[in-house]
């Protein structure tokens, strides 16, 4: 089919992910000394035993590569107000993303100090699929803090309320 056919159905698609609500996370790696990131929202819990949990990156990213090769990275899921540093992870060209961001090395990856959870993982397997590619990983160290979410929805940044 050519890509003007279905153009229909990526619109659709587009909407219907538009309206799924996602946590809203910074995934990073190492290279050397050099600490890399990027947002991500493509995450999710897979396994609890072992604990794994798995990551969606564009197969063209630098950070994809540099996770193939590290064979590690870490998850770092933002908490509510934390859209400014979702943004500035989400831009294009990754040089000076870390740039003001208090951060640390811990598991052998990039943790940011202000993000509410954390998880240490080495890559698991990776999988194939469309024009992304799948990083099952096996959670190494994990650490919480209280707080209410960052997530996406609608195209817009917000939070997860309980209902009374």
């Amino acid at each position: 089919m050519a890509a003007s056919e279905n153009e229909p159905l990526t619109s659709a698609f587009r909407e219907v992910m538009a309206g799924v609500a996602t946590p809203v996370t910074v995934v990073t790696a190492m290279d050397g000394r050099r600490p890399h990131g990027t947002t991500v929202s493509a995450f999710a819990s897979l396994s609890m035993q072992p604990p794994m949990v798995l990551i969606a990156l564009d197969r063209r990213s630098e950070l994809l590569a540099l996770i193939k090769s590290s064979l590690r990275f870490g998850v770092n899921v933002l908490g509510h107000g934390q859209s400014a540093l979702a943004l500035a992870f989400a831009r294009k060209g990754g040089a000076g993303r870390f740039t003001g961001v208090s951060w640390e090395v811990d598991g052998g990856v990039p943790r940011l100090s202000a993000a509410p959870g954390w998880l240490a993982c080495e890559v698991a397997d990776v999988v194939e699929g469309g024009d992304h590619v799948v990083a099952l990983g096996n959670v190494l160290a994990a650490q919480a803090a209280k707080g209410a979410p960052l997530t996406y929805h609608a195209r817009a940044f917000g939070t997860h309320v309980a209902l009374a």
